[in-house]
Formats: C-alpha cells, sequence, structure tokens
C-alpha cells in the first residue's frame, strides 16, 4: 500500500501535490476529504485585490493540512456571485451551473473512495451557501456519505464582534480589509478606502437580499478602521472554529 503520510510533517495532504498511486489511497484513507471554494475574483471595494476571498481560504487550507489528516481537493474559484455581478470577476451567473459542477467534483471525489465530504465555502450561508447546501444535502441522501457544509460566516463569530469598531458591516469592511493587511499588505490600498453604511438602515427582521451596483463604492461598512493586529486576531479565530468543526466531524 503506498503511504499517505506527508514528507513534510504536515498530518493532511493536497490532492494536487500526489501522485495519483498515492493518491487513490489518500481518498481511501484520511478520514476528511475537503472540497474548498472560493471567489478567485470578486470586487471588494476600491482598495483590496479581487482575490480576497482566495487569501484567507488558503491560509484556513494551509492550517487545516498541517493540523489534521484531511486531504484537500484543488479549490473551486468560480462561482454565483448575484450582488456583484456588475463588476467583473469570476461569476458563474446561473446557480444550476455553479450547483452541478460543484456536485460533479464532489462525485468523483466520492467514486475515488471518500468516506466523509466537507464543504469549504467562503462565501456565506446565505449567498454562495445556498446552492451549495443543495449539494449537501442531495450527497448525504443520494449516497449516505457524511457531509458537512461549512461557511464563512460559521467561523467569523461573535467574538470578532467584540473588537470591530465599525457600526455595521459586511463586504470589504474593518474585517476583510484587517485579515487582508495581515495576509498581503502589498495589495492593500488604504489611500483608497472608504467608509459606506448604504444607507444604514434600522435592524432587519428577515432576508432581504442585496446588491452592490457599479455606481457604488463596493463597500458595506468602515475599511478605513482595519489594522493587521486584527486581521491576525480574526484569523485566529476562524482557524480556530474551522479545526474544531473539522475535529468534531471526524469523530461523529
Amino acid at each position: 500500500m503506498n503511504s499517505v503520510a506527508s514528507d513534510n510533517g504536515a498530518a493532511g495532504r493536497y490532492l494536487g501535490q500526489l501522485t495519483w498511486p498515492e493518491a487513490t489511497t489518500a481518498l481511501q484513507d484520511l478520514p476528511i476529504v475537503l472540497l474548498p471554494f472560493a471567489a478567485g475574483a470578486k470586487e471588494h471595494g476600491p482598495h483590496l485585490a479581487m482575490n480576497a476571498d482566495q487569501v484567507v481560504m488558503e491560509y484556513l487550507l494551509d492550517a487545516v493540512v498541517e493540523s489534521m489528516e484531511v486531504l484537500v481537493a484543488p479549490p473551486i474559484l468560480h462561482g454565483w456571485f448575484p450582488a456583484f455581478r456588475d463588476f467583473p470577476g469570476t461569476e458563474v451567473a446561473d446557480p444550476g451551473v455553479f450547483q452541478n459542477y460543484v456536485r460533479e467534483v464532489a462525485e468523483s471525489l466520492i467514486r475515488h473512495g471518500a468516506q466523509r465530504l466537507v464543504l469549504l465555502n467562503m462565501g456565506v450561508a446565505r449567498a454562495t451557501g445556498l446552492p451549495l447546501g443543495v449539494v449537501a444535502r442531495d450527497l448525504h441522501v443520494d449516497h449516505g456519505l457524511p457531509v458537512l457544509l461549512i461557511s464563512w460566516d460559521d467561523l467569523e463569530t461573535d467574538e470578532v464582534a467584540e473588537f470591530s469598531e465599525q457600526r455595521r458591516g459586511g463586504h470589504a469592511d474593518e474585517i476583510e480589509t484587517s485579515l487582508n493587511l495581515y495576509l498581503q499588505p502589498e495589495r492593500v490600498y488604504m489611500e483608497r478606502a472608504v467608509a459606506d453604511y448604504r444607507g444604514d438602515p434600522a435592524r432587519q427582521i428577515g432576508y432581504a437580499p442585496g446588491k452592490f451596483t457599479a455606481e457604488e463604492s463596493g463597500v458595506f461598512g468602515d475599511p478605513t478602521l482595519a489594522t493587521a493586529e486584527k486581521g491576525e486576531r480574526v484569523l485566529a479565530i476562524m482557524r480556530s472554529n474551522l479545526l474544531e468543526a473539522l475535529e468534531q466531524f471526524a469523530e461523529r
């Protein structure tokens, strides 16, 4: 049998870095196969690079591979982003096409031996999480396979709000800008950062889908309050919550 042990001391493996015999063994033997998704290019205001979601995903994946016996499949970088359709990027405008594409990638992993599948959604639950939730449900029902869907807002818990200074936020804001100041400061242009609360409405009950337009900044929140130190703290929280979720799922 081919060993699935990492040659650099890490507990997990990246599927793309294996030979096919190693991949065959890893898919069957490692307790979790993780299929990650993030926008390879999506607007994040006038001050952040469009790969802002991807770099956070890559940091978290490295942390998981270092710490856990998990096999990470190559990420999906194109997806359904209707709120950002007026901007250039990597959107698949038809949610059915996106949903079916993720499903087909997951089916391939299952066909070759995956026993327990995690979909990591570096979007939020009520956006890209909607079609991904259908994929997770169908895979579980059709295959009897344990499947877990983890979205960004599962990882950025109330602990983050305790040191956030902006009134409200959610996109290209204090938190996302802080993450990028820590991960890729050379691609953050703070002189272009603007606070934009998009009307700052009163408390909203229920789910009202939103949309950014090219006439706006593309920001919801106040990125001028961002610091690299805050970004490091947020990443530590997200990393801890992701590892806890995966450990619970592996044992369940």
